[in-house]
């Protein structure tokens, strides 16, 4: 399979035909070989216009989704990121060409093993994988001017908010019990935080998130 021809495919039928016009955005998705991301098996569908089932509870997600957050991201030279859930390290590496450095927290070991591999392999320096839990972030390495959540969220824990440097973005997809997620941006100023909406998303839910069930008497 031609897999340069299909990351120029995916970008061409999937993400410009999608309101994505960051040349940065899309130099990233055209040079990261997306193929290497996913397990062995899914490689031939690794451009396909949907979520791929990574195991363990992670998914690649649908390349237009990722671009147009990481294009509302507004990702600059000298900011730091954090993808939480980051899986096999794919939006981390995207992330890694356009930014001074990237943190991806992953606490499944063989994710976060094989993004590790990745990384050395495409000879990213400027990024890193650490484990722990996605709900805490990581505030010893932050604060972050950009954190992504690389899967969708019942609500964004206040916890990941405060993470955020001053004039800080972060984008996540946030799904409630029925229906589509909604792709939102929040921002910090100070210590005010705005939320808006960007767009719908069908994207799966990172299962560290899920409410907990309650019992009522």
């Amino acid at each position: 399979m031609n897999y340069r021809a299909a990351r120029t495919n995916m970008v061409e039928s999937q993400v410009r035909t999608n309101k994505v016009t960051d040349q940065g955005v899309i130099d990233a998705l055209l040079e990261v070989p997306r193929e290497l991301f996913v397990p062995a098996p899914l490689r031939g569908i690794a451009y396909v216009d949907k979520d791929l089932d990574l195991g363990g509870g992670r998914h690649l997600m649908e390349p237009m989704v990722l671009a147009r957050l990481l294009q509302t991201a507004a990702l600059r030279a000298g900011d730091r990121v954090l993808d939480i859930g980051c899986g096999t390290g794919y939006a981390v590496a995207l992330a890694a060409g356009l930014v001074r450095q990237v943190v991806g927290l992953e606490p499944v070991q063989p994710h976060a093993r094989r993004a590790r591999e990745l990384l050395a392999e495409l000879k990213i320096a400027n990024a890193e994988i650490v484990e722990g839990a996605l709900s805490s972030g990581a505030p010893g390495r932050g604060p972050f001017d950009v954190i992504l959540l690389s899967g969708s969220v019942p609500e964004v824990p206040a916890a990941l908010k405060g993470q955020l440097a001053d004039g800080g973005r972060l984008l996540a997809v946030v799904k409630r019990a029925i229906g589509l997620g909604q792709a939102t941006l929040t921002q910090r100023l100070g210590e005010i935080y705005s939320t808006r909406v960007l767009f719908d998303a069908a994207t799966p839910l990172l299962p560290e998130f899920e409410p907990r069930e309650s019992f009522v008497f």
